[in-house]
């Protein structure tokens, strides 16, 4: 029997990679690796951290910024890999538990069916399994027996047999990760690959998001039964829209356990630019550690709200703000840098 835990189960530790990508940033690229210590730094008071690195340059550095911050070098460890980014929720396996052993789902990643350059992100899963002595399992799809592709942050789960996904990622012609692959091919490689016996697909993502609809920007599960869902209020953006109709969906849904989810509103913060290129700026993507949850805010003023209703949801963790307004130039946040290794 095979199952994909929720992100509230115990980790073992947490993968992310040191950024390296400078276009990814602009011209702020320079403020993001102190983030990434301050976000390392929150991480060791929970878990290990595992941090890959490109070369040995790379490592020292990061290095040195950790040790700037003060980060416990007992609670990390520096792995050397060549990367092209640093989404590891999307390039780095998904962890799964089967017959009482840790395995990875190895997707085929390829940036998202938007970038070229992602050919070093593809060895991500090898190193991963490797160092965490796991099993690398490859879902092929049902159709034509090729290797699926999917991100880690097109999917999210109760733990118990439900996923979440929206039919923007999965099911448009826009990004296509595998064309022609039916909502019934996609549910049936999560029943064999995840253990999933419920798919709820959602209408779509928020806006400036570069996925084209990624599901742990609109919706995540803190609870079996219990999602907090990011609501545009604004009527004049387009996602207010999509908003209503996600909620619509999960409020007439049910769960693999056969009970009804309740939904609680997550509110956006305010609509954030750079230059022209709108920025996929969500509460929604923030990360469930061991002991604590890293919630990305935004010098607005719903950052308050959002942070006092994750921690309604999470009464037993602390819930820790990081400062987002940088890292969200990536188009990422959070949850898009990080990785679960479950605990088994």
């Amino acid at each position: 029997m095979k199952r994909m835990p929720a992100e509230w189960e115990e980790h073992k530790a947490t993968w992310i990679a040191w950024p390296r990508n400078e276009d990814d940033w602009h011209d702020k690229f320079e403020t993001i690796p102190w983030v990434y210590a301050e976000i390392t730094r929150a991480l060791t008071r929970s878990e290990f951290v595992e941090i890959i690195c490109c070369d040995n340059n790379h490592l020292e550095s990061a290095r040195e910024c950790l040790n700037f911050h003060l980060v416990d070098s007992s609670k990390y460890r520096l792995h050397i890999l060549e990367t092209d980014r640093t989404w590891l929720r999307d390039s780095a396996p998904t962890g799964i538990v089967e017959d009482g052993k840790l395995a990875w789902i190895k997707w085929r990643f390829n940036a998202w069916a938007k970038y070229s350059n992602f050919h070093n992100d593809q060895n991500v899963p090898d190193l991963v399994s490797q160092v965490s002595d796991a099993e690398l399992v490859t879902p092929l799809r049902p159709d034509d027996s090729t290797q699926v592709v999917l991100e880690g942050g097109a999917i999210e789960t109760d733990g118990l047999g439900t996923l979440l996904v929206t039919e923007e990622c999965l099911q448009s012609d826009i990004q296509c990760r595998n064309k022609g692959l039916t909502k019934e091919g996609y549910e049936k490689v999560f029943k064999e690959s995840l253990g999933i016996s419920r798919t709820i697909w959602l209408l779509g993502g928020c806006e400036g998001d570069d996925t084209h609809g990624h599901i742990d920007d609109v919706a995540r599960f803190t609870a079996p039964n219990k999602v907090l869902l990011a609501f545009e209020e604004d009527k004049t953006q387009d996602f207010h829209k999509v908003s209503i109709e996600n909620e619509k969906i999960l409020k007439n849904s049910i769960a693999a356990n056969g009970k009804p989810i309740e939904v609680t509103r997550l509110p956006m913060p305010r609509v954030i630019y750079f230059g022209d290129e709108r920025l996929p700026a969500s509460y929604a993507n923030f990360y469930i550690a061991n002991n604590s949850i890293l919630v990305p805010t935004f010098n607005d003023a719903n950052d308050r709200i959002a942070l006092n209703i994750i921690a309604e949801a999470f009464p037993h963790r602390e819930v820790i703000g990081i400062s987002s307004i940088d890292l969200v130039l990536g188009f990422g946040t959070l949850h898009c840098l990080t990785q679960q290794q479950p605990k088994v």
